[in-house]
């Protein structure tokens, strides 16, 4: 993978623009952590070649809380251990002007399925089906967070001076949404309408877009808000390299570029949502 210092500052910028996916404890109680902005500054630490994406943006987090003077960072990726079992890990443990706060750092792709039953939440999905919101809210209430609780974790709060009750509880969960083709649907619920994205289609409407270009990044650069200086592909070559996907079952982020100069996110995905 290229690690490219200007992709990674694109990618860096890009997290920093995205949204949070809702404010306050709005959804399922989960209280999302609230930082002063911080003016734009350059991402120089060293990555790892075979970083995978979610663990690329735990250290752009750091990196952001490290711009903070009210924040002190006391540990951060902490697995815990019972024996030579691994519980859990713990993203980030800081003090937000002295109060200790055990940060759990969430960066996400939804799609909106208007078929799914549900109530609004039930509807975003990842883009492949494999993931949902209300999974990994889920996940955060009744396992990420409580792992804080686990006896396990004791020794690494004592030698870090803290008491488990005085240990605040927050997420930083930022998300990109993407809805159907030329759907506004006004069914987000308590989520933050600034983190739609772009839209997703099906392979098979493609062809709706012949007269477009497009690119695809790959998947470091999800991160990136499209930029016109990639090498474009035409709607040929375009539709022969999702041909690939479709038949692999993968629903790869896309930019499509339109006739009049415009730049989207599009996801091209292999399941029916109509």
């Amino acid at each position: 993978m290229d690690l490219n210092y200007k992709d990674i500052q694109l990618q860096f910028q890009g997290f920093l623009n995205t949204p949070q996916l809702w404010k306050n404890d709005d959804v399922f109680g989960l209280d999302q952590i609230s930082l002063p902005l911080v003016p734009d500054f350059i991402f120089n630490e060293p990555l790892p070649n075979n970083l995978r994406l979610g663990k690329r943006v735990e250290r752009f987090v750091g990196a952001e809380l490290k711009r903070h003077n009210s924040i002190t960072i006391c540990c951060e990726n902490v697995q815990i251990q019972k024996e030579k079992t691994t519980l859990g890990e713990l993203d980030c443990i800081l003090k937000f002007e002295e109060t200790p706060v055990h940060l759990e750092i969430v960066y996400k792709f939804y799609l909106y399925d208007p078929k799914r039953n549900g109530n609004a939440l039930e509807h975003w999905i990842g883009p492949n089906k494999r993931d949902s919101l209300v999974k990994k809210l889920n996940k955060l209430k009744t396992k990420q967070l409580p792992l804080l609780y686990n006896p396990y974790t004791e020794s690494m709060l004592e030698a870090l001076n803290l008491h488990v009750e005085d240990i605040k509880q927050q997420v930083y969960f930022k998300a990109q949404l993407f809805l159907p083709y030329k759907c506004d649907t006004n069914d987000l619920a308590e989520l933050n309408p600034n983190c739609v994205s772009g839209f997703y289609i099906h392979f098979e409407a493609l062809k709706h877009f012949k007269d477009c270009k497009f690119y695809i990044p790959n998947k470091y650069n999800w991160l990136i808000e499209p930029i016109n200086l990639v090498d474009w592909m035409n709607y040929i070559l375009f539709e022969e390299t999702m041909q690939i996907f479709f038949e692999k079952k993968s629903a790869p982020l896309c930019w499509v570029k339109f006739k009049n100069g415009e730049i989207k996110k599009c996801f091209v995905v292999w399941w029916n949502y109509t």
